[in-house]
């Protein structure tokens, strides 16, 4: 059977739409035992942020990708790898505070950049104690640690 150019390019869009539908993310309890949900990132080297949301989630990404955390609040300090020969910083962190807040409201973000160079598995993870002026962070709210598995 042949099929003529519109009709293939509607079974190719069709296809393509199907895929997409199937890279969504799911969200688990923060339970402690429920498994960490796990976010896939199937394409080549490319980049990746991660922020609040990511939080004990694993990543999975390609040598060569840029890996950034973005955390919001300049409360937070800058994200550390635990694993620099297989996810290592590339450039300096950034503060980038909100212009419209009050000060010491910690609005704004705190990015740190990393550079997949091999194989491997690496922690992100930051931390901080306070969650606004005079406001010290409940337990829970003070650390952050998402994994990454850099494939060949």
């Amino acid at each position: 059977m042949t099929l003529r150019r519109p009709a293939a390019l509607a079974l190719t869009c069709a296809a393509a739409l199907l895929a997409l539908a199937g890279c969504g993310s799911t969200h688990a309890s923060t339970a402690a035992s429920a498994p960490a949900p796990t976010i896939t990132v199937v394409t080549p080297p490319a980049a990746v942020t991660a922020d609040e949301k990511a939080n004990h989630t694993t990543v999975k990404v390609a040598v060569g990708a840029a890996v950034s955390v973005e955390l919001h609040g300049t409360y937070w300090s800058a994200a550390a790898s635990s694993a620099p020969d297989v996810l290592s910083p590339a450039g300096s962190p950034t503060t980038a505070p909100s212009p419209s807040c009050r000060p010491g409201g910690g609005c704004g973000t705190v990015t740190t950049t990393f550079a997949a160079r091999t194989a491997g598995t690496a922690h992100l993870t930051a931390s901080r104690t306070v969650c606004g002026e005079a406001l010290n962070c409940a337990p829970d709210q003070r650390s952050y640690d998402v994994t990454i598995e850099v494939t060949g």
